[in-house]
């Protein structure tokens, strides 16, 4: 006998077919209905019909094998895990591989991922996290369009085949974060409209309606989401979620949604004694996303902070259009390295306003840095890497201070070994007319830059899915090797070296010339020097300290200091400096002049 359960608030009847079956279910209050059907076991298919209407895949269904527009099948929850002793290290010494599983290995599935685990591992990484896999329309697709929340994607493998990768990276030692989209749902294949107010069309968002957070009904709606968290950190053992551009979960109630949600997944924290993490992807600035709740923050554990790849971009790239109008100079790397927010309250040529506001107190494992991810990559017209448009010494450059930073670093899949293979935006929308909107709308978008239509590869053709898988045996020659010998080395430095890894801001200095281009950090006993300039550059540090990695072997120290040419970066033990700060406060300092 299987109990099935559906929330309907505004049906007059409800009915459950399973196996071609039809069972009439009965009203429990708060709008749910309930059934006990006979002879209903895992494998069987079942959907639901409201008021004698189409049958409908239920909304918090588990398996889709047979893609959005089928039917639900139960599955078997008798899964055998093996991390019972599993416990994720702490975000403050984490680094995050984020990764596509479809383009992740050639197969693009689950399966085929753990193959990849044992490299992982070596490489230092500690945390993966995984693009969304919730059941979307077509067979591959970045995974933000998902209609079926509850249900991994089948594209990919079974439940028990993700369960299964999960349970291989934790015996790796990694922890697994899955990214999650709460903020819009995908217009092909979603029939949660029919069943409740499950969007609202107070509020519009990129995507169209906002979720219904605040509205009539919305408890429902919020429980929806908020038991979807619940069940991927609970039923799949993930360790963690990022939430997809909070920014848009528009809720102007008293009690945020956001701060619901980490409440109760510090619960589910306490109940399983594992440790869980919530990390918001957030383009507001506001430091309340990680303030604890008692001082009036969401307590979230982490969130993205843009502001360090906008402005070590800009610098590398000399991109200036769109956000990067915002960018550009040294001063405002330097503000990303020390204050995190570069604006925090201050006017935003991009925005023409005030944006932002300090995030004073706030440790910066608080906050997710990177040189790369697939927004930064795949939103480009043609998905180029950051070695794609400003080489191997300048993205060698990019790594140094991504690791080297107060913040916990995020590395895109592939970006290691500074891969030649793109990552495109790809769709495979099964609605024709979407598909085809959806391709020229990407072409409109991107003939504002000054790029011809046939120069944007069309999201909907196969052959941009393809392209956009990586390449691994090409780790192993020339500079892509040389590339990812120097990841591991940066890794392997950061885990071994105590002012590294302190996430303190109060430790951290910069002083840097705008006119030379050149940059000095200290934390601690570590001190970074970059010379971004056409010219080599003298670093004028006393007590020559001892060199731990550069990007190039053509370092010479003399009286004055180390010589550093064009294009470089090198990492170095200090036994003394001329870094100027006061104990306790870090300083900015442009051209000798206190900011």
């Amino acid at each position: 006998m299987n109990v099935f359960r559906v929330w309907a608030p505004r049906a007059s009847g409800v009915d459950v077919i399973v196996n071609e079956a039809r069972v009439g279910m009965n009203e429990t209050g708060g709008g749910w209905w309930e059934a006990r059907v006979d002879h209903a076991y895992p494998g069987d298919d079942y959907r639901f019909s409201l008021d004698g209407g189409e049958p409908r895949p239920d909304p918090r269904s588990r398996w889709q094998p047979q893609g959005v527009h089928g039917p639900s099948r139960l599955v078997d929850d008798r899964f055998l895990w093996t991390d019972q002793n599993w416990n994720a290290m702490p975000l403050a010494s984490a680094v995050i591989y984020e990764l596509h599983i479809g383009t992740f290995t050639r197969e693009g599935t689950f399966r085929a991922a753990i193959e990849k685990l044992d490299y992982l591992a070596d490489l230092g990484i500690t945390h993966i996290e995984m693009l969304p896999v919730a059941e979307a329309p077509g067979p591959w697709g970045w995974g933000y369009d998902g209609v079926d929340l509850f249900a991994p994607n089948h594209h990919y493998g079974t439940p028990d085949d993700l369960k299964a990768l999960v349970d291989a990276c934790h015996a790796r030692g990694l922890a697994v974060l899955l990214d999650v989209v709460y903020n819009h749902l995908g217009p092909d294949g979603n029939y949660l409209g029919e069943f409740g107010p499950y969007t609202t069309e107070k509020y519009e968002t990129p995507w169209g309606n906002s979720v219904n957070l605040d509205g009539a009904l919305c408890d429902g709606v919020r429980e929806f989401f908020i038991d979807n968290a619940v069940m991927w950190l609970r039923d799949y053992h993930f360790d963690g979620l990022r939430l997809d551009a909070v920014h848009a979960l528009i809720d102007t109630g008293a009690y945020h949604f956001l701060e619901a949600l980490s409440q109760r997944v510090k619960t589910l924290e306490a109940q399983t004694a594992r440790r869980l993490v919530l990390i918001a992807e957030s383009d507001l600035n506001d430091p309340r996303m990680v303030r604890p709740h008692e001082i009036g923050g969401y307590g979230l554990d982490a969130q993205w902070s843009d502001d360090f790849h906008h402005a070590l971009h800009s610098l590398l790239t000399g991109e200036r259009s769109g956000y990067y109008c915002d960018f550009g100079g040294l001063d405002r790397l330097a503000k990303a390295i020390t204050q995190v927010f570069v604006y925090d309250g201050c006017y935003s040529e991009y925005r023409q306003r005030r944006h932002g506001r300090t995030p004073s107190g706030v440790p910066g494992y608080r906050f997710v840095v990177c040189t790369q991810n697939h927004d930064q990559v795949g939103n480009r017209a043609q998905g180029e890497r950051l070695s794609h448009m400003c080489g191997m010494a300048r993205s060698k450059m990019a790594a140094v201070l991504l690791f080297t930073s107060p913040f916990v670093p995020l590395i895109f899949q592939g970006e290691e070994w500074a891969a030649s293979t793109p990552f495109l935006y790809f769709t495979q929308h099964e609605d024709n007319e979407l598909g085809q909107a959806v391709s020229e709308g990407r072409k409109k978008e991107f003939s504002s830059f000054g790029w011809r239509p046939e120069e944007v590869p069309d999201p909907q053709d196969p052959e941009t899915f393809q392209r956009s898988k990586l390449q691994w045996q090409e780790m192993h020659e020339g500079e892509h090797a040389e590339m990812l010998a120097w990841y591991r080395q940066l890794i392997r430095l950061r885990a071994a070296t105590p002012d590294l890894r302190s996430c303190d801001l109060d430790q951290v200095a910069v002083e840097f010339n705008e006119r030379e281009q050149w940059l000095l950090m200290k934390r601690g006993s570590i001190v970074v020097a970059c010379n971004f300039g056409s010219d080599a550059w003298i670093a004028p540090l006393e007590d020559y300290p001892e060199v731990l990695l550069g990007t190039r072997g053509d370092f010479h120290a003399n009286a004055q200091g180390l010589l550093l040419p064009p294009n470089s970066a090198v990492v170095l033990a200090a036994r003394s400096s001329n870094l100027d700060r006061e104990r306790g406060a870090a300083r900015v300092l442009a051209n000798g002049e206190q900011e």
